[in-house]
């Protein structure tokens, strides 16, 4: 794939070039079109280091903003790198009402965080986050999470080096200062595994108390035994 932006042509791309992401308006993942593209000209007098272009969500037409990191100047052509940056990025969704209410607090920010791409903030406050979560859990809560986590490291496979900063985030004790610096694709599994934690130590819980009322209701309601 590559990404050409000509003085006289404006943008060039490959036949079979297409990009697809998750909109950060409607939440669909849906192929996104060109809509507004820096000139060429203007790129080549400044020669930025970055170029930011528009495209257009095929679901809901709204705008979506994309940084690309310049790959090489030619005379008359900017060639950009094929990766690009989400200035916008979807909101994370999770079922909050499961939470305590400290805990979702605090997780809605750490899921704020991750969406600007503020990883390390993000780490900070799933630190806090999981702290609140083993408070809530009381006694041996703690050890019930931390059990959960090794079975989702299993379950997906992740490697003790990528998963090694995940435990120290969530359950090493210290100052901010010692978390370990994430990159993005820490961060993204920092994400799934403390959401897969939360799941199983309130969400499932939850879920299945009121569903088990809500079985006994029409049982009693029906006149049958409880």
């Amino acid at each position: 794939m590559t990404i050409i932006l000509d003085r006289d042509q404006g943008l060039l791309l490959d036949d079979d070039e297409q990009i697809g992401l998750e909109c950060p308006y409607c939440n669909v993942y849906a192929h996104m079109s060109p809509q507004s593209v820096p000139l060429a000209s203007d790129l080549l007098d400044n020669r930025p280091k970055h170029v930011g272009l528009v495209y257009q969500c095929d679901s809901c037409k709204a705008p979506v903003f994309l940084r690309f990191a310049v790959k090489e100047y030619y005379e008359n052509q900017v060639e950009l790198y094929r990766n690009f940056i989400e200035l916008e990025r979807p909101k994370e969704r999770f079922a909050f009402s499961y939470l305590p209410k400290r805990t979702e607090v605090l997780f809605r920010e750490a899921l704020s965080c991750y969406s600007a791409n503020s990883f390390n903030a993000f780490a900070s406050m799933c630190r806090r986050s999981a702290k609140s979560a083993f408070d809530e859990l009381g006694e041996g809560g703690k050890l019930r999470a931390f059990e959960e986590v090794m079975i989702a490291q299993d379950i997906a496979g992740i490697d003790d080096d990528n998963f090694s900063p995940i435990k120290v985030v969530l359950f090493e004790s210290g100052d901010e200062e010692e978390l370990p610096v994430l990159n993005r694709s820490q961060a993204g599994i920092l994400l799934e595994v403390l959401k897969d934690m939360f799941y199983q130590c309130f969400v499932r819980r939850g879920k299945l108390s009121r569903a088990i009322k809500v079985r006994r209701f029409f049982v009693q309601e029906g006149g049958g035994a409880a």
